[in-house]
């Protein structure tokens, strides 16, 4: 069973699985201002097919399918809608939804067994301000066995400005347990009420704010009825590893390892951040036994970023 890439080129990168398409990662999104466009990752499909993301819900717009995406950077947001006020203590609609915007491809390579893609990215705040320059790398892969399949998302951010910028979440803002933000999964509709999985341990919304070193959910699709299973692995070299986790179960399904959840990062001028995870899209139901082992399957795919600042 082979891996192929469409590329719609100025638009997305596709990878097909036995030509059904497995993944479409949209570079250069049409989205509106509000909505703090950056690329995604949608549709997410298991190897049979079933649906694992959504995009555009009605209930959170900016929400995207998979996608990078911070809300407190600095003054500015990069994940859209209204930014959580600490003096105000509630969200305010500010005129501060930045933009990540596609520059060029460096590499995109298509293989049987991997297609592996890597571009520059510039981020544009709302007032037109080049604040961060971005290295990003993205490899899909097929592992050993058929019920599973890797998406390893590599990023390298250099601030660019002349000031500290501190990288927080709505919770480093004064909302509680509200510490979203990072690279962030949001489920399908009917996945609402599925299962949190975490080493040992299987629950709810409970879980959120745990530390632990992968979490993953497990749903059922509307139409067909059969399971599936996503796993987010944060790898050990990242910053604040393990992290506190953003989980939710009982509104909408969603996951996500969030390392600005409690505390900010002071992200310095000139300096480079890096973060590595794993993605791993199954079929079929999981308890924390069977989402431990397809953790393990996130060893490193590709190449990591270059440890050079560029």
């Amino acid at each position: 069973m082979n891996l192929g890439c469409v590329h719609d080129v100025g638009r997305s990168v596709t990878v097909t699985h036995d030509g059904a398409e497995l993944v479409r990662y949209v570079y250069a999104p049409d989205d509106p201002q509000r909505e703090a466009p950056r690329p995604y990752f949608h549709p997410l499909r298991t190897l049979a097919g079933e649906l694992v993301t959504v995009n555009r819900p009605h209930d959170h717009v900016w929400h995207k399918g998979l996608a990078w995406s911070l809300p407190h950077v600095g003054p500015d947001n990069f994940w859209g809608g209204r930014t959580y006020s600490r003096d105000e203590q509630r969200y305010v609609q500010y005129p501060n939804n930045g933009a990540m915007r596609h520059q060029r491809f460096t590499t995109l390579d298509a293989q049987p067994g991997g297609v592996t893609w890597r571009h520059d990215l510039a981020w544009i705040t709302e007032a037109g301000r080049h604040i961060v320059d971005e290295d990003r790398a993205v490899a899909v892969a097929m592992p050993l066995g058929q019920d599973a399949w890797t998406l390893r998302f590599d990023t390298a951010m250099t601030n660019r400005t002349d000031a500290t910028l501190m990288l927080g979440s709505p919770t480093t803002a004064g909302r509680e347990n509200a510490g979203y933000g990072g690279l962030f999964w949001r489920g399908p509709r009917a996945f609402t009420g599925g299962t949190v999985l975490a080493p040992g341990v299987a629950g709810g919304d409970d879980l959120r704010g745990q530390r632990a070193p992968w979490m993953g959910f497990t749903g059922r699709h509307d139409e067909t009825g059969g399971a599936s299973t996503v796993v987010i692995v944060d790898h050990a070299d990242n910053p604040a590893h393990p992290p506190q986790w953003f989980v939710r179960t009982e509104a909408f399904a969603a996951v996500c390892p969030a390392p600005f959840f409690s505390e900010e990062v002071p992200f310095e001028p000139g300096a480079t951040l890096r973060f590595s995870y794993t993605v791993v899209v199954a079929d079929g139901a999981s308890d924390p036994d069977r989402a431990a082992a397809l953790a393990t399957l996130a060893q490193p795919v590709g190449t990591r970023l270059e440890e050079v600042a560029r």
